[in-house]
């Protein structure tokens, strides 16, 4: 880092090295910005997350510009948490990128060595082998589990689609959708136990619904569906659907919030009608 305030054409020109000078010069204490040096792993974690999902809506919603921005966005955390590493003698960002080059050369033998893969499913299968060879290398306490791993930041209904899945590679698994589907019947049938208990019992009555969830996860991963997309997808069906219930009651002057629950389904029943038309 030189000496004196930087301006834009101090910076190098190349588009990394340029990114990498503006970082540095965010968390400079002498001429930095406040609030950049005031972050730490933790503050900035949530930013993180943040930034991939909007990574993952502009993909869903197909807007090639926005995720040329989001993707910015992304690598800009990958590069601020980076840039506090080194100044606390962790690593660098070169150190960074060494290791994701070394372990994708690793993991792709068959690009950059002699094995032969013809398939994806192949590759994935290979693939599995070799991350399950990493974490038995990477357990501390005592034998490295098959679910470890699986962050625990991810959301939960991923993250239970993740678990169930890794549980399945080492033979603890449904056949077929058909028994999970019974299995959730099944769950279905204890949730409306607890609800119907005499006594209401919260705690149990989240547990039971957290089964549930499970299961449902379950069914997605036997049925190729991935629950997060299924679960965004209504979301948005349920956004759409309920916009234009309320677009429908101004047309028709009525104000949607005085409606009675039954005028509402009319509304709602309206607008799917409408979709299908």
């Amino acid at each position: 880092m030189t000496s004196g305030k930087p301006t834009p054409d101090s910076l190098p020109k190349e588009p990394l090295p340029r990114l990498l000078a503006v970082m540095a010069w965010l968390r400079d204490r002498q001429h930095g910005c406040p609030w950049d040096i005031d972050q730490t792993f933790r503050t900035i974690a949530p930013y993180t997350i943040e930034e991939a999902y909007e990574v993952a809506d502009a993909i869903q919603r197909k807007d090639m510009g926005e995720l040329k921005g989001e993707l910015g966005d992304l690598l800009f955390q990958s590069v601020f948490h980076a840039r506090m590493a080194e100044e606390a003698g962790h690593f660098t960002i070169d150190d960074v990128v060494r290791g994701l080059v070394d372990k994708m050369v690793d993991r792709h033998p068959h690009v950059f060595g002699d094995k032969v893969i013809h398939s994806a499913d192949a590759q994935t299968g290979a693939w599995e082998v070799m991350k399950a060879a990493e974490r038995a290398r990477k357990a501390k306490d005592g034998p490295a589990s098959a679910l470890d791993g699986v962050a625990l930041a991810l959301p939960a209904l991923m993250r239970a689609e993740k678990l169930a899945k890794r549980a399945g590679r080492v033979g603890f698994d449904w056949p077929s959708a058909g028994p999970v589907l019974e299995k959730l019947q099944e769950e279905i049938g204890e949730l409306e136990e607890a609800i119907a208990a005499p006594v209401k019992d919260q705690a149990h009555i989240a547990e039971e619904l957290g089964d549930m969830l499970f299961v449902v996860a379950n069914l997605c991963r036997k049925l190729s569906v991935d629950p997060e997309e299924a679960l965004r997808n209504a979301n948005a069906k349920f956004v759409k659907r309920f916009s234009g219930m309320e677009e429908l009651a101004r047309i028709r002057g009525q104000d949607f919030a005085s409606l009675s629950l039954d005028e509402q389904e009319a509304l709602w029943t309206d607008v799917k009608k409408a979709e299908r038309a």
